[in-house]
């Protein structure tokens, strides 16, 4: 049953332990991503690495210019402003304009040191605004990391795995944690992360209508902006726009990372596009715990945000600016650039698919989902954790959906670090798997 792997239990059972990994079915993708690369330095056989989400194209050079330019003058010895600087808050106001068709005023758009640390601050604002809400809500599956921050907060929260809950079934879900009152925020990744699933203009327009009426706060992380391929959101200030729950709620965050759109990730540079609505609102709650006007955007910037990172690095911001201004401008079109991993997840879903692997979030309601940066696999009898770590046998990392809020039973694979050479291994692979899983096909 075990004659084609290409690790032996042995060994992973002893660079587990190595790692003080106590519990592999439900490991981080921190603890996977040490697993699969101390597993090939002993080997030196190459992993197919589907774990951490990292871009896998080259960075935009119109930022790392930019930012060269930034350098060479005094920037460095100047702190950044608090809520950031007047070029990359104006790129970012008419960005969200060109692609979203979305007036949020150059004020309301706040640099920070990636989406992580925008979460983690827009945790801490929502759930003070209000003594009765102190709860976040998670349309799941969703990022581990953002419910790994509750717990540093010690904030609470429910969650609930969309899959059975789209459409017209998704209102009466919502409103089922809602009306308890207690809930400060919902948070989702639009496409989703690790999904890939796309809600729709009608959901939207269901989270932004019930958002309104019950007072929480949409934080929409756009980390994937404009890659959901299936149609071209690439042409600034033209339909067809980027869905988004802000045409339908004045109580949301969008929160714009440059990571993957712009192949950024290491410059760690994000927007918090708060609406001006929310902005400029009055908490008396917020007032009294920061001895402040309690207005929502000014303490999240100077109370909450600057606490954590004391603003982003300054000549990143001047990147990040420059790229925005670029894709606003049309010179640079980033939906085109990051089409690549449509290209790749399409040819890995075929292998898997080959091999008897099945997608497990295949459809947007009655529509095939896009190809994209993620995408999720399952096989047949095998739990999530089982699956995770069978491939691990086969060189194959990935992320247990399990860990990501799923009740589903499968695997998230990224598709950006593979290559060309990468396809012919992959498939030798998941033929090995399926001859040991399915000793019949081999026959």
């Amino acid at each position: 049953m075990q004659n084609n792997r290409v690790y032996s239990q042995e060994l992973i059972d002893r660079v587990v332990d190595e790692y003080k990994i106590t519990d592999l079915e439900h490991a981080t993708i921190g603890q996977v991503l040490l697993l699969a690369s101390r597993l090939e330095e002993l080997t030196g056989i190459p992993f197919i690495r589907m774990d951490q989400g990292v871009p896998g194209l080259e960075p935009c050079r119109i930022g790392t210019e930019a930012e060269k330019q930034a350098l060479d003058t005094d920037i460095p010895a100047i702190y950044p402003a608090a809520e950031g600087i007047p070029e990359l808050k104006e790129a970012g106001s008419r960005f969200v304009k060109a692609f979203l068709n979305v007036d949020v005023s150059a004020e309301a758009c706040i640099p920070v040191t990636g989406s992580v640390a925008g979460s983690f601050g827009s945790f801490v604002a929502c759930t003070q605004c209000d003594p009765q809400k102190n709860t976040i809500l998670f349309i799941d599956p969703g990022f581990p990391i953002q419910k790994s921050q509750l717990k540093i907060l010690g904030i609470p929260h429910e969650q609930f795995d969309i899959y059975r809950f789209r459409g017209d079934k998704l209102r009466d879900k919502l409103e089922s944690y809602l009306k308890k009152e207690n809930i400060a925020g919902i948070i989702y990744s639009n496409p989703n992360n690790p999904a890939w699933i796309s809600l729709t203009e009608q959901e939207l327009s269901v989270v932004g209508e019930l958002a309104t009426r019950y007072g929480a706060v949409v934080l929409e992380d756009l980390a994937y902006f404009g890659m959901d391929f299936r149609t071209y959101f690439g042409r600034p200030f033209e339909p067809p726009y980027i869905p988004t729950v802000a045409r339908y709620t004045d109580n949301y965050i969008l929160m714009l990372s440059s990571s993957k759109i712009f192949s950024y990730a290491g410059q760690r540079a994000a927007l918090l596009c708060v609406s001006d609505a929310l902005f400029h609102r009055r908490f008396p709650a917020l007032g009294e715990r920061y001895a402040g006007a309690g207005i929502f955007g000014p303490t999240l910037i100077g109370s909450i945000l600057y606490m954590i990172t004391s603003g982003i690095t300054h000549s990143t911001q001047f990147g990040y600016a420059a790229m925005l201004q670029a894709a606003t401008e049309g010179r640079f079109d980033f939906v085109e650039v990051t089409s690549e991993y449509a290209r790749r997840a399409h040819r890995m879903k075929e292998l898997f698919e080959k091999h008897g692997f099945h997608v497990v979030y295949d459809k947007d309601i009655d529509r095939a989902i896009s190809d994209g940066f993620f995408f999720t696999i399952g096989y047949e009898g095998l739990s999530c954790g089982e699956l995770m770590r069978e491939l691990l046998y086969y060189g194959i990392s990935s992320i247990s959906l399990s860990t990501t809020g799923s009740e589903q039973q499968g695997i998230r694979a990224c598709c950006s670090r593979m290559s060309d050479d990468l396809y012919e291994v992959l498939d030798e692979r998941l033929r090995a798997f399926r001859l040991d899983h399915m000793p019949e096909a081999g026959k």
